[in-house]
């Protein structure tokens, strides 16, 4: 939805300085629309909830979660607005 108009570089420089980030970073993709990232995709076509009869629904924002087994299944479908520590029991499920 273009909320993020910054350059990868500027958005790396901003989490360095503002959250010392140091940890190496995704390129910036797209969720949905034609330029939709394939590993979106993948998880779009393979989450109940993203599917609809008229087709998929878009994923709402970057920070849903999907929680995908060792085998690639998608066992898991978090909004965003779900804390990580909130997926925490169905983490420990598939360990």
């Amino acid at each position: 939805m273009d909320q993020e108009l910054a350059t990868e570089n500027d958005i790396k420089n901003f989490v360095t300085d503002k959250f010392k980030v140091d940890f190496p970073m995704f390129s910036k993709i797209e969720l949905n629309g034609p330029n939709a990232h394939p590993v979106y995709l993948y998880l779009k076509y393979n989450t109940p909830e993203l599917k609809a009869e008229q087709g998929l629904k878009n994923i709402p924002w970057n920070f849903t979660k999907f929680l995908v087994d060792r085998n690639g299944k998608v066992v898991g479908y978090y909004p965003p607005k779900i804390k990580p520590v909130e997926m925490t029991k169905d983490i420990l499920k598939l360990l």
